[in-house]
Formats: C-alpha cells, structure tokens, sequence
C-alpha cells in the first residue's frame, strides 16, 4: 500500500517542529551566555543578578556584545581552515602531506596534554587569571587538531565524535569566561562614568541610614510633616531597574559605595533629573 502523500498543512507543521527546535537552541544559548555577562557585571557592585528580576528577553538581548569576539574568532578560523583544507587537499604531495598530518596529530597531542595538565593541576593553578581562557583552548584546540589530522588519514572513528563534543565544550567554557569579562569590563566602564547613568534625587518617608563614605547627599526637608517625604537624597545614579524596584548608586565611585535597593511603593518619591547639556 503507498503511502499518502503529506498535504499543505502536514509539510507546514513538518516545517515549523524542524525550525522551532533550532531556535529552542539558539534562544537558551543567547540568554545562558547573558546570564553570565550579566552576573558578573552587577556582580561588580554587590548584587546578584537573580535579586533584580531581569526578564529572559533582557538577558537574551544582553547576549550579543559578549558572544561577538568569540563569533568572530570561529568564523574566520573556521574559514582560514577550510581554505587550508582545501589547498592541502589540492596541491600537497604525498610525502609533504604525511608529514602534514604527523605534524598536526602530534601538535594536538602537545597541546591535549598541556590542557590536560592544567585541568589537573585546578587546586594550584586555579588562581591564574587567564586559567578559565587558557585551559579550555589548550584542551580545544589539541582535540581539534587530533580530530582533523585523524579525518585528514581517513579514519572515521567514534572517538573522532568524541573528539569534537569536546571541542564543542571547551568553546562553551571559553566563550563563558570571555562572557564574565565581558560583563565584569561593562561593569568598570560603568563605574568609571557613573555620571553618565540617568540623575536621580530621592524623597523617602523614612531616614535610609546610607553611609557616609558612600558620597550620597541626604537633608531633611524642614517644611515637611511625619508623614511626608522628609528626607531626600541627592548625587544618585540609576543603575538598573527591575520589576517593582530600583538600583541606584553614587554618582563617584569610592571603595566605600554602596548600592541601594528602592522598591517602587508610597513610602518613597522618585525625580529623574535632565541632563545638564542645554538644548541649541
């Protein structure tokens, strides 16, 4: 008996699961590696990042400005290769391309087993700032090479997939750390300019016993009632807003400063000031 062949709608939902599943993918990495960024980015000033209650699309829409380095690197070292490959391919003698190989395989070797060392030596080499980016590029970079110089000797081997999943780890682990700088140097160049975050000037019902080495204005409004806003706060910066609550830190970095947590209720009056560059 044939089989019935699939109407219009069979090959559009056919179509769709075929796509959904790609972008499945594609959204869970974006907003894993925004997720890193951005932790360590407020991270920097004393918060976590679950504290703030970003959405799923802000992280995803953070995800861009760290993966772009890394992108970059994979795709023209992925083309600088294939068009090596195919040169080799087209124009190596055989005895030039024995080597080739016997080359490559033993670089990979080298440079698995220097990976492999570090990886092993975590308890005292683990404080290195560049562990997190060296060892997972050693550890790639020498399974790339094994796998590529065992293909070039046409081998087809399960352990040439293996080779490659752990490829596809060690990108993960280094593009994460290349996240976390990321984050961590948007973090800096924050608080390095934190006068160019929105101006706030804060009224409260209650006094917010900010300290004092953290630069933060406070004066109490003398024609104010008990149960008006009596105390404001001036040299404040909007660093990120939540749901129901607001960040805000001093507009000058002090190794003092501190970052405050405002929820958005009647106990508490916000005023975003312009910014001081007049209109021509």
């Amino acid at each position: 008996m044939s089989e019935t062949p699939p109407t219009g709608i069979e090959r559009w939902v056919s179509l769709a699961t075929s796509f959904v599943a790609p972008v499945t993918v594609i959204s869970g990495v974006l907003f894993y590696f925004g997720y890193v960024a951005a932790r360590a980015q407020y991270d920097y000033f004393g918060l976590d990042v679950d504290v703030i209650g970003l959405s799923t699309r802000a992280y995803v829409m953070r995800s861009p400005q760290p993966l772009l380095t890394p992108m970059l690197v994979l795709v023209l070292g992925g083309v600088a290769v294939l068009a090596f490959d195919r040169w080799v391919r087209g124009h190596a003698t055989a005895e030039w391309f024995r080597r080739l190989v016997t080359t490559v395989f033993g670089t990979g070797l080298v440079l698995l087993a220097a990976g492999t060392v570090l990886l092993a030596a975590f308890s005292v080499a683990g404080g290195w700032a560049y562990y997190a980016l060296v060892t997972p590029v050693l550890l790639g970079g020498g399974a790339a090479l094994v796998a590529y110089a065992l293909r070039l000797r046409g081998h087809l081997e399960p352990r040439i997939v293996l080779l490659w999943v752990g490829v596809a780890a060690c990108v993960v682990w280094a593009t994460a750390t290349t996240a976390q700088w990321t984050g961590r140097g948007l973090a800096m160049e924050q608080a390095r300019n934190l006068r160019s975050l929105p101006s706030v000037v804060l009224d409260t019902r209650e006094r917010m016993y900010v300290p004092a080495t953290a630069g933060v204005e406070e004066v109490v409004r003398p024609d104010a009632g008990e149960d008006d806003y009596r105390f404001r706060y001036w040299r404040l910066r909007l660093l990120i807003q939540g749901d129901d609550r607001m960040f805000l830190v001093p507009d000058t970095w002090s190794p003092g400063g501190t970052t405050i947590l405002v929820r958005l209720d009647d106990d508490v009056r916000v005023q975003f000031q312009f910014r001081n560059a007049p209109p021509d």
